[in-house]
C-alpha cells in the first residue's frame, strides 16, 4: 500500500450506503483515521478518473487476448480489504463485488482485465502510538486477524469466482478450473507482535507472504520509510531477531517480501534466505529514484545468482509516485504516470535482472493510479504494450505469472527440505513479559 504522497480531495460523496470524507493523506504513522482518509480517497479517484487510454492497435489486443487467456495473471499485490476495513467497517457484504464498485476492483472488471490469481494485502497500519522497543502494537495481530476474516468472507460469498490458494498448486488448479485464486499476504512485521508464534499461526490460516516492514522500522529489519520522511537505519537492516525471523519463514514456507524495506534489509534477505524473496510491489530506482524502489546492485545480483537462494522476482507496482510522478530523491519533478512508465520499469528490471526476475504487482486499491490501467480491467493494455516492445511469449507468461510461480515452487521445496527443523521458539529480548521468573512463591 502506498501513502507517501498527499491526494487533496475537498469533496464528499456517498457509495453504497457508506459517507465519504475526503482528507489529504498523511503519512501512514498517523492513526488507522489518516489511513482511512488515504483509502477514501483513493475510491474516489478509483471512481471518477476519466484519463485518456492510449491508441490499442488490434493485433496487439488479439495477442494479449490469447495469452491471457490460456496463463495465469497473477497479481502480487492487491488492497481491496483495505476498503473493506475502512470504508465498510469489517462488513464485506455491504461492498457489492457482483457489480462495478467505487474502487478499482470488482468480479465484471477482474473478468475483463483476465486476472487468474492474486494477493489480497490483509495489510494494517504501523502503530502510531509505539515505543522505542516496538512493544505497545499488540492491536496489530486482532486487526491482522480481522483483515484475514475479511479475505475469507468474501471468497465464500462470492465462491463461484475465487477460491483460496495456499500453494503454487493451488494457483494453477483453480486457474484451471475457472476460478480466481486468492491468496493472502501481511504488510510489515509489525504486525507480528514481535511473536514468532504469530507467525506460524497466520501460516496456519492462510498467509503466505510477508513484508519484512511497511513504512515504519520494527523488532525484525529496518524500512525505507517514505520519500517526505526516509526511515533512519535502527538495525542496518535485519536485526538478529529478524534473522530469526526470515529462517522462520524458509522453515514454513512463507514468501520473504522485500517491498518497503530499506535497501541494506533487501541485500541480507539476499545473503540470509534459503528461498528466494519476492519484492510484492516495487519499481527500479535507476528508472526514478525513490527510497521505496529497488536499486541497481539488487538487481544485478538476482541476474548473477548472487545470494543464498540464487533466485528471486520482483513485481512492479502501478502507483504513479514510485513510476515518475512528484520529485524523487534528486529533486527532479516527474511527470504523470501512465501504462508506458510502468513498462519502463519491466523493462528496465528485465535488462539489468533477466526477464525470469520480474512480475506483476499493482497495489490496487492501495494507490492511485497510472493513465491506461485504472482499474484491473485493464492489464490487457500493459500486455499489448510490451508486445509492442517486442516480448516474446515465452517472457510476457513469465512476467504474468511464471516467474512468481517458479518462485513459490522453490520456496515450498524449501521448506519441505526443512520438515526435519523444530519451530524458531525465539523470544523478543525486549518483551516485558517473558521470560517469566517462576518459582512457588509467585503463586
Amino acid at each position: 500500500m502506498s501513502h507517501e504522497k498527499a491526494v487533496l480531495l475537498p469533496t464528499t460523496s456517498s457509495a453504497a450506503g457508506v459517507t465519504i470524507n475526503r482528507a489529504s493523506t498523511r503519512e501512514l504513522r498517523a492513526r488507522a483515521t489518516s489511513a482511512k482518509r488515504v483509502v477514501l480517497s483513493i475510491l474516489l479517484i478509483c471512481f471518477t478518473g476519466t484519463l485518456l487510454l492510449r491508441e490499442r492497435h488490434p493485433a496487439s489486443a488479439t495477442h494479449a487476448e490469447r495469452l491471457l487467456s490460456e496463463n495465469v495473471l497473477m497479481d502480487t499485490h492487491i488492497d481491496l480489504p483495505v476498503i473493506l476495513r475502512y470504508a465498510y467497517n469489517l462488513q464485506p457484504s455491504a461492498y457489492n463485488l457482483s457489480d462495478t464498485v467505487i474502487g478499482a476492483v470488482d468480479i465484471p472488471r477482474l473478468r475483463s482485465g483476465k486476472l487468474g490469481a492474486f494477493f489480497w494485502s490483509v495489510f494494517v497500519p504501523c502503530p502510531a502510538e509505539d515505543n522505542a522497543n516496538f512493544t505497545m502494537p499488540a492491536y496489530t495481530v486482532r486487526d491482522t486477524l480481522e483483515q484475514i476474516d475479511i479475505v475469507k468472507q468474501s471468497v465464500a460469498q462470492y465462491s463461484s469466482t475465487f477460491r483460496l490458494a495456499t500453494s503454487a498448486a493451488d494457483i494453477q488448479q483453480s486457474f484451471k478450473s475457472g476460478f480466481i485464486a486468492s491468496l493472502m499476504g501481511a504488510e510489515g512485521a509489525h504486525q507480528l507482535g514481535n511473536s514468532l508464534a504469530v507467525l506460524r499461526q497466520y501460516y496456519e490460516v492462510g498467509v503466505r507472504y510477508l513484508t519484512l516492514t511497511h513504512t515504519c522500522n520494527n523488532a525484525f529489519a529496518d524500512s525505507a520509510g517514505t520519500q517526505e520522511d526516509p526511515a533512519k537505519p535502527l538495525h542496518h537492516g535485519l536485526s538478529a531477531f529478524g534473522r530469526e525471523l526470515v529462517h522462520e519463514m524458509n522453515r514454513l514456507g512463507m514468501l520473504v517480501d522485500v517491498s518497503h524495506t530499506s535497501t541494506a534489509t533487501a541485500h541480507q534477505v539476499l545473503d540470509h534466505s534459503l528461498a528466494p524473496p519476492i519484492a510484492s510491489h516495487s519499481g527500479a530506482k535507476g528508472v526514478w529514484d525513490v527510497v521505496r524502489n529497488v536499486d541497481d546492485a539488487y538487481l544485478r545480483r538476482l541476474r548473477e545468482g548472487d545470494s543464498k537462494s540464487g533466485d528471486g522476482v520482483i513485481s512492479v507496482v502501478f502507483a504513479p509516485e514510485f513510476l515518475s510522478e512528484g520529485e524523487d530523491s534528486k529533486g527532479r519533478l516527474g511527470h504523470p504516470a501512465s501504462v508506458a512508465e510502468v513498462a519502463d520499469h519491466i523493462d528496465y528490471i528485465a535488462k539489468r535482472a533477466g526477464k525470469t526476475h520480474v512480475g506483476i504487482g499493482s497495489d490496487f486499491d492501495g494507490a492511485r493510479t497510472p493513465e491506461g490501467l485504472e482499474d484491473v480491467s485493464k492489464y490487457p493494455s500493459l500486455i499489448e504494450q510490451l508486445i509492442e516492445r517486442g516480448w516474446s511469449d515465452a517472457d510476457l507468461i513469465g512476467l504474468m505469472g511464471g516467474n512468481f510461480l517458479r518462485v513459490f515452487r522453490q520456496t515450498e521445496r524449501v521448506r519441505d527440505s526443512l520438515k526435519h527443523m523444530l519451530p524458531i521458539t525465539t523470544l523478543y529480548s525486549k518483551r516485558p513479559d517473558l521470560p517469566y521468573h517462576w518459582n512457588a512463591t509467585t503463586l
